[in-house]
């Protein structure tokens, strides 16, 4: 079996919400039917949507289930943007960090392709966090004339932690901001939940964004937030069986994110120090056998706990993958989401990395269960990874049509 350090692709379930998740599919009925079978399988629903919504600190109600995190982010991001424009039809503007996750810029562009929404583009510095003050920041971006906030912005949107290099955002900074100026802030939460303390959500955090397989449940199962006052028009139509969407809810895999979730919070403080120990081993030992290599995101006043992010000087991140791959490790060139395409990371290129380097870039994310020993044996096999990278160099790249 290979070494697996890809947590924050995929986390695998644990034997005990193996068990739940396998237990709760003995029940068979749908929780909209009004018999006794589709009424258990209601009570295990809502059972799991209170659970979850208390690890977040929110109403039961707040909390609508979804097939996923991109499915949320999506509503999160478009339902708003609808709404907001509703509302105001001048409200057309989008205000998004240029080191999103893909379900956020895709869904951003998509709305700017065909809805007739504009971007203003957020910066982060290079650390990956987010610019609150000056130019290109938050700040700026809401300001409008005088000392009235614009009156054009339909919603921002930003991360809680940065997905590829670890860096925790300031939510609490952007939602006092967007809640003077009046304006819906969805946080994509999918890689922080889980790995630090999200609760209480700050009070101008209107929708924020999760996903039961990052904390060990089941694929195709994730979760959005939706504060007191904070509507959405829907992206499905068909029943209205949710606030803000339609379509049957999966009982079952509800109930093992529950599962999932509460263990993750339950051992929240022990786990993040159990991965940091190794984080902090594993950076130390690149340092010292790999002196080439030039970390990222360590320098964040807050990182998640189990993220480490290399980039190494002259070589493909793809090389370094199957090499690693190769020799019984599991680990990641960034985001799975982009996995196998071709192009150097958009959130190093933002972090001020030039192209060349962006395309040497390595994560290693740790989970619960990852050992020192594992650790010691990836910092054994990393250097011959990277000295066979290095002589293989970096491949010809054929330019991508419309990008």
């Amino acid at each position: 079996m290979p070494v697996y350090l890809d947590h924050a692709a995929t986390s695998p379930m644990p034997a005990s919400v193996r068990a739940a998740y396998l237990h709760a599919l003995e029940t068979a009925g749908n929780p909209s039917s009004i018999h006794s079978a589709g009424q258990s399988a209601r009570a295990m629903l809502d059972d799991a949507r209170s659970r979850i919504a208390a690890t977040l600190g929110v109403d039961a109600v707040e909390l609508t289930f979804t097939g996923g995190g991109t499915e949320a982010v999506n509503l999160a991001v478009k339902g708003l943007f609808w709404r907001a424009r509703q509302a105001d039809p001048r409200r057309t503007r989008l205000l998004v960090p240029r080191a999103e996750h893909h379900a956020t810029l895709d869904a951003v562009e998509w709305l700017v392709a065909h809805e007739g929404a504009s971007v203003t583009w957020l910066e982060v510095d290079a650390e990956g966090v987010l610019l609150i003050d000056g130019l290109g920041g938050v700040a700026a971006a809401l300001a409008g004339a005088g000392d009235e906030p614009a009156d054009d912005v339909a919603l921002i949107t930003m991360l809680a932690a940065n997905n590829e290099v670890g860096s925790v955002q300031p939510v609490a900074e952007v939602a006092a901001l967007a809640a003077a100026a009046g304006v819906p802030l969805h946080v994509d939460a999918i890689a922080a939940y889980g790995q630090i303390d999200l609760a209480p959500l700050p009070p101008g955090v209107g929708a924020l964004s999760i996903s039961a397989h990052k904390v060990g449940g089941p694929v195709g199962v994730g979760a959005l937030v939706l504060r007191r006052g904070t509507e959405v028009v829907p992206l499905l139509h068909g029943g209205a069986q949710q606030r803000g969407r339609s379509g049957t809810m999966d009982a079952p895999g509800a109930w093992a994110f529950a599962v999932a979730a509460e263990a993750a919070h339950a051992e929240l403080a022990a786990r993040a120090a159990h991965k940091r120990a190794l984080r902090d081993r594993l950076e130390a030992g690149i340092r010292a056998h790999v002196p080439q290599a030039v970390l990222h995101g360590t320098g964040a006043a807050h990182r998640l706990p189990g993220t480490v992010h290399l980039t190494v000087p002259g070589c493909e991140g793809d090389s370094l993958l199957f090499l690693l791959d190769q020799a019984g490790f599991a680990v990641s060139t960034g985001s799975a989401c982009q996995a196998g395409v071709p192009e150097p990371s958009h959130v190093l290129l933002a972090m001020g990395l030039s192209a060349a380097d962006a395309r040497g870039a390595l994560r290693v994310t740790l989970g619960p269960d990852t050992t020192a020993d594992e650790i010691d044996a990836l910092l054994d096999a990393l250097p011959a990874a990277v000295a066979r990278a290095e002589a293989a160099g970096l491949a010809a790249r054929t330019p991508m049509l419309g990008r």
